[in-house]
């Protein structure tokens, strides 16, 4: 059945790239980036180099995928997940530091880097500590206040991003399950991830079409859905990718790079 009521709706699709590592394989980041419509690409702090970030920036703009910097801690051992607790002084340099890699390569190809999205420990933590957050929201609007900011819907990244007037994308986890209080399952538990590409299209249709976090337990959470996220970490997940956003050309939505989106438009 299609949602034919959404037909004027926009949503983007946003995947981590550039994840080179031990940890990681970026070897299906080519096939992602003809699927998705915004990258979010590793600094070399927890994953990826200069070569990975040229060959990622090269194929996105080839695609016409906008580009965003994917800054973490500096912490390539334990992939960014790893939670480190820094002074604002530090965070602040942290980010401007992988900002700034990351958009003097961008420049070699004439592109910029035109929203940012934290990592790993470094997202979970601000999700939980308004002060972190806060920290971040102004740092990413002292670089540019034209930055786009992704960020988990309704977590505390959203609330001081809001306070600061900034322009914000909101985002869910299409590969992910939620608990009620709107907090992602956490890894170490068996359902954390949905791996089944049709569970995850029907997942990630619901929320969007109903703007809400479908929580595992049946329980709905209203919320605002501008962007998808797809992970690149996990086995199914380019044919997760490519049914997600098949179902949701299916059902009306219009798919948008993030910057193209109209909302930052107005």
């Amino acid at each position: 059945m299609l949602y034919l009521s959404n037909m004027s709706m926009e949503i983007n699709i946003n995947c981590d790239l550039g994840e080179k590592s031990k940890h990681h394989s970026n070897k299906y980041d080519p096939d992602l980036l003809e699927i998705v419509n915004s990258a979010n690409i590793a600094c070399g702090f927890h994953a990826g180099d200069e070569e990975t970030m040229h060959k990622t920036i090269q194929i996105s703009k080839k695609n016409g995928v906008s580009i965003g910097a994917h800054p973490s801690f500096n912490d390539p051992e334990n992939f960014g997940r790893e939670r480190i607790n820094l002074s604002s002084t530090e965070i602040e340099k942290l980010i401007k530091d992988q900002y700034e890699i990351l958009q003097n390569i961008a420049s070699e190809y004439n592109e910029k880097v035109s929203h940012i999205k934290p990592h790993g420990a470094l997202n979970n933590m601000a999700c939980e500590d308004i002060e972190l957050a806060t920290i971040l929201a102004k740092t990413i609007k002292s670089i540019n206040k034209d930055l786009i900011y992704l960020v988990p819907t309704g977590s505390n990244m959203e609330k001081a991003a809001k306070t600061l007037d900034m322009k914000i994308a909101c985002e869910i986890f299409a590969d992910r399950n939620y608990e009620d209080d709107g907090n992602l399952v956490s890894r170490k538990k068996s359902n954390a991830l949905i791996t089944n590409p049709d569970e995850a299209k029907k997942h990630v249709l619901k929320m969007v079409k109903t703007q809400s976090l479908n929580c595992h337990s049946g329980k709905q959470i209203p919320c605002e859905i501008d962007s998808v996220c797809i992970h690149g970490d996990n086995i199914s997940s380019l044919s997760t990718a490519k049914s997600i956003k098949e179902n949701l050309v299916e059902n009306g939505l219009i798919l948008k790079t993030l910057n193209n989106m109209e909302k930052f438009k107005l």
